[in-house]
């Protein structure tokens, strides 16, 4: 095993007697090298981004959401919500009620989603701390106050220094055809008290209201639409999703934070994945620069090859030899490759010299980047497959023709 592998080494290190063979192995590893850096590159940024979603995802969404299965409001019980209290691993939970309403401030007008919440509601989430402007305040001596996000603020034109109102209009339930239009809505008002800003979806749906005047705008003060729960940091999601499932039963659906978001994480996840192989069609293409190396190789070599057979070694010492060689031109362009993209990460995470592109406000100011070290495995065994694979074809069937069967 140690002399191929010796003469594959001075094969690839020693200078041939055609130039145009150095050049085409020295492609040939940086091509693979390129090709390996983009893969850890691209990836981490990926991951970057997956990371900065789910962790702005996580500001404002629970770690569980309990719904019903059938229908869109629900009465809770006290006595499960008592012993979903007493379920280990449950830190706290949040009755809250989301209804479609029209949001009228000044001339502006604007279709949202008010969401009612009570006072547990901002130990659930940290929410309070993407307020931008403003202070999360959803009541003071009685009198209610909303929180808006970014998107609705700026529909409405909405300005914290100036002492108008947001008014808020719903239909009745008990609204029917002879009921006059301005007696068919429930009408409430009160002042905005702060802007948050998470994402787009959420910037643009949401004003969280107090649950107290959420309840007194729809006529209904018992029923609820969610109870979000908060998990304690020790706990076994998986282990505290279950015994919540049990507890409300199966009229009821519970889930967690990536089956609230479940079709959006796949697409962030396949879009990842097809961006991999992508990448790696680009650098399978790149590797048939080994397969001229390689086969420029064998013809110039030709003569070792008959001097090695007459010395005794069979087809398959040689073949092994100028496979080998391949082997450590992907293995030499992988590792570079490896460490180059590793440098890079390191770089764009501690100075951010690649800023994102644009005139908007945007929560990041650079890419953002998270380096995975199962992504960084894969990147490098798989570069070393591709490898393998490209030096198979040439040692095989060049070989064959200069060496014939003993």
């Amino acid at each position: 095993m140690k002399l191929p592998i010796y003469i594959a080494k001075r094969y690839l290190f020693a200078k041939k007697s055609h130039n145009a063979i150095n050049v085409i192995s020295a492609i040939s590893v940086a091509g693979v090298t390129v090709g390996t850096m983009a893969l850890v590159i691209v990836l981490s940024v990926f991951n970057g981004f997956d990371s900065l979603i789910q962790k702005l995802y996580n500001t404002f969404d629970p770690d569980l959401k309990i719904t019903i299965a059938e229908g869109k409001r629900f009465i809770p019980s006290d006595t499960v919500l008592g012993k979903l209290s007493n379920i280990k691993g449950v830190a706290s939970w949040s009755k809250v009620v989301e209804e479609n309403a029209l949001l009228k401030y000044g001339e502006k007008q604007f279709i949202a989603t008010i969401k009612g919440v009570d006072d547990n509601f901002q130990r659930i989430n940290g929410i309070d701390t993407m307020i931008i402007d403003g202070t999360f305040q959803l009541e003071d001596k009685s009198i209610p106050y909303a929180v808006i996000g970014q998107g609705v603020a700026y529909f409405l034109q909405v300005n914290l220094k100036n002492i108008l109102p947001i008014d808020i209009y719903l239909p009745r339930k008990d609204a029917s055809m002879s009921i006059a239009p301005e007696n068919a809505f429930s009408h409430e008002h009160l002042f905005p008290s702060g802007i948050f800003a998470i994402e787009q979806e959420h910037d643009g749906k949401y004003m969280i209201v107090p649950l107290k005047f959420a309840n007194k705008l729809l006529g209904d003060s018992l029923s609820v639409t969610a109870i979000e729960v908060k998990m304690a940091k020790d706990s076994d999601p998986e282990a505290v999703q279950n015994e919540v499932e049990q507890l409300f039963g199966d009229k009821f659906n519970v889930k967690n934070r990536f089956q609230q978001k479940e079709l959006f994480y796949k697409i962030m996840k396949y879009e990842k994945w097809a961006i991999f192989f992508i990448l790696m069609f680009i650098l399978i293409i790149a590797s048939f620069n080994i397969v001229g190396s390689l086969s420029m190789l064998i013809i110039e070599k030709k003569k070792d090859i008959a001097t090695f057979h007459s010395f005794g070694a069979d087809r398959l010492l040689i073949r092994r030899i100028f496979l080998y060689e391949g082997m450590m031109i992907s293995f030499f362009g992988a590792f570079a490759g490896v460490a180059l993209g590793l440098i890079v990460c390191f770089l764009q995470l501690k100075f951010g010299f690649v800023a994102l592109q644009g005139s908007g406000d945007f929560i990041i100011k650079a890419y953002p980047v998270s380096v995975r070290f199962w992504d960084v495995v894969v990147i490098f065994f798989t570069v070393l497959v591709i490898g393998y694979l490209a030096a198979l074809y040439p040692v095989k069937y060049i070989v064959r023709k200069y060496l014939p069967e003993r």
